[in-house]
């Protein structure tokens, strides 16, 4: 089986938000991971969508998806102390429910509403061939690298280099392997899952992403997603 796993566990530190975490903010007419949801829950491939929380929000999260009328439809799990916990909650509430199966997991930024069903199937379609895989577009800039944060230490070739987005999908049996196999200092710096199958030895078959699948992390990025939500509206009314 295919599974959805969104993660909105985070508290928008970043773009300093007092009042909630960014993906509850408001994108044309609904909270940001609305959208989100509404993305997964178009593409026939996904048997269920699990959306997991930060426990603060899960009332307000809950709120939201009935008003919507999509409550029956996406299965809520209490978000971790960080993204992979997160990801280990929806894994583990996901084989109570359908054990025995080598089933694949889709996981994704809530904070992308722009994903496409072209990349979540070609993400489905990669992790299961190859156990695990990374949506990625070609880098654009020159990445420089400065080791002591003061001086250039190194101009990597541009032509070998990407920009991570999500999804990240894998069989599920091959993130708990690899997770298995990373020392105890891995584990507690580790904040992106594919890093983990990279440092174990496992492939990670790159999937081409889209330069609209944004993350919104800053404010001129949620100003960005505005603009964008407004002239789909526009196109759309026309």
């Amino acid at each position: 089986m295919f599974f959805g796993a969104i993660l909105a566990g985070g508290t928008g530190s970043r773009m300093k938000l007092d009042t909630m975490p960014k993906q509850f903010l408001p994108l044309g007419d609904k909270p940001i991971f609305l959208h989100t949801v509404e993305k997964f829950l178009l593409v026939e491939s996904i048997d269920e969508v699990y959306l997991g929380v930060h426990p603060d929000w899960l009332g307000e999260a809950k709120r939201v998806l009935t008003q919507a009328g999509l409550a029956d439809r996406v299965k809520l799990v209490t978000g971790g102390g960080d993204r992979n916990s997160t990801i280990f909650n929806i894994v583990d509430t996901i084989e109570s429910a359908h054990p025995g199966e080598d089933h694949v997991i889709v996981t994704h930024d809530a904070v992308r509403p722009f994903v496409t069903a072209r990349i979540i199937e070609d993400n489905i379609a990669a992790a299961q061939e190859f156990g695990g895989c990374d949506t990625v577009i070609p880098a654009t800039d020159t990445i420089v690298e400065g080791q002591d944060g003061e001086f250039v230490s190194a101009i990597p070739n541009r032509a070998v280099l990407y920009q991570g987005q999500t999804p990240q999908s894998f069989k599920i049996s091959v993130l708990k392997q690899a997770f298995a196999e990373l020392s105890d200092e891995d584990r507690s710096v580790l904040t992106d899952a594919c890093k983990a199958l990279v440092l174990t030895g496992h492939p990670v078959k790159l999937v081409e992403g889209a330069d609209s699948n944004i993350k919104l992390t800053t404010v001129m990025d949620y100003n960005v997603a505005r603009a964008l939500v407004h002239r789909l509206d526009e196109e759309t009314r026309d």
